[in-house]
């Protein structure tokens, strides 16, 4: 057994404490930008640990640093997404969530940690304790990070822009080594890394088609935005199909049509919410430029009253593990994540969806390694591969149905942050 693994053993909390906290978590989710409880259950967790947690709270919004010095040598930034997502959690869990909360534009949505995120602070709490009952062994900086609005995938820059590294303003240092994790829908127990691209850029925006709007019966009165919306739709489908080289990979995704609500009139506006996912920085500004030009010409063809709105509403990043620092990682996340039939493979598939994260590591020209690891209870993932179902049957992230086994998915979420840490923080023998 390494010495990393035999600290992460050796010093791991009362499991049943944080269980009842993610618990907690679970059945108490907030919306991006409106995570304040979230938040101050944090604080109020960091401060239990140790007063020695040099604490800065609302940063960007409701991101906080927590900052643990222990003697010379690198500074060590391990990050946790605290926001939830407007899902509707069919779970049936007694933990589950039943919380309701007005969104940006003032509309009440049910509330649900669909994504996960809820373990990710847990464990990164539980990590806390786990490094300051071990300090003797390890010396440098451990920066904690809870970062807010990962999902409208704003939290990262918010941090940074409201001067997260700044020494006029929270003066955080800046990391050396930038780590983070996320729970996915594979087989829990499992865990992995991979070098290179990890996650996908996103660009998501609003597109309203502005049209006149009248009875249903007189449509030769009328300049029918729910034609043009159809018609932009269809069209928006070509980019990857048609403009797309095979060996590259884009997807373009209508999420969401409106247009009134009565069968017998037509409105004035289309609205349509379009989501873009590429892995190419050149793809992706070709596909953004496409849509603009086919939702302008639709426009133009169905003799639209004004030229149609595009609003941006996201933008994501590529997240991409630095080669070296991930190859590091590898060697510490093999020795401990084999032991006790854990599992663990440096060839994870990549994100299905993407990632701010690295945000606070590029911001400052440093280097980031993100990891993944299972959520699915094994009686679900078993029964599910032997029936050749695990497409249909086992609930992915944003699902209303998405419920990651608390363990032993806790206990690896808690023992890759610990292992991450002191593979650069740990004293040499």
């Amino acid at each position: 057994m390494s010495a990393i693994s035999s600290l992460a053993n050796k010093y791991r909390p009362d499991q049943a404490k944080y269980e009842d906290l993610y618990r907690h978590f679970h059945s108490h989710p907030e919306l991006s930008d409106q995570e304040a409880q979230t938040a101050s259950r944090i604080v109020s967790e960091l401060k239990q640990l140790s007063s020695d947690f040099d604490i800065r709270e609302h940063i960007g919004g409701h991101g906080l640093a927590a900052l643990l010095a222990n003697g010379s040598g690198p500074t060590v930034l391990l990050r946790a997404d605290t926001d939830a997502l407007p899902v509707l959690e069919r779970t049936n869990l007694p933990y589950a969530s039943a919380v309701r909360m007005k969104d940006a534009d003032g509309v009440e949505k049910p509330v649900m940690h669909a994504c996960g995120h809820d373990f990710h602070i847990t464990s990164l709490l539980a990590a806390a304790e786990t490094l300051v009952a071990c300090r003797a062994s390890w010396t440098g900086t451990l920066l904690l990070i809870f970062q807010p609005a990962e999902e409208r995938g704003t939290g990262a820059q918010a941090m940074v822009d409201d001067g997260l590294y700044d020494p006029k303003r929270h003066n955080v240092p800046i990391p050396d080594i930038v780590l983070g994790g996320h729970v996915m829908p594979h087989r829990s127990g499992v865990i992995g890394t991979r070098r290179g691209l990890v996650a996908s850029s996103a660009d998501s925006m609003r597109i309203t088609l502005h049209g006149r709007g009248g009875h249903a019966s007189m449509p030769h009165r009328l300049v029918d935005p729910v034609i043009m919306a159809a018609s932009t739709v269809m069209r928006l489908q070509t980019i990857v199909s048609r403009e797309t080289d095979a060996w590259d990979t884009a997807v373009v995704t209508c999420a969401s049509i409106q247009a009134g609500d009565a069968e017998n009139v037509v409105a004035d506006d289309a609205k349509i919410a379009v989501d873009v996912r590429t892995i190419n920085p050149e793809t992706r500004k070709r596909t953004l430029t496409s849509i603009r030009r086919i939702v302008n010409a639709e426009a133009v063809a169905g003799n639209a009253v004004k030229e149609p709105t595009i609003v941006p509403t996201r933008s994501f990043p590529l997240t991409i593990n630095d080669e070296t620092l991930t190859a590091k990682l590898e060697e510490t996340f093999t020795a401990h994540f084999t032991e006790d039939a854990k599992a663990y493979t440096p060839v994870m598939d990549k994100l299905g969806g993407s990632e701010d994260f690295s945000i606070l590591g590029t911001a400052v020209g440093k280097p980031c390694s993100f990891w993944m690891y299972g959520g699915t209870g094994h009686e679900v993932w078993d029964k599910a591969e032997k029936e050749g179902r695990l497409g249909e049957d086992i609930p992915i992230n944003h699902s209303g149905l998405f419920a990651p086994a608390i363990q032993p998915t806790l206990q690896v979420g808690t023992d890759a942050y610990v292992v991450g840490a002191l593979t650069w923080l740990m004293k040499e023998a």
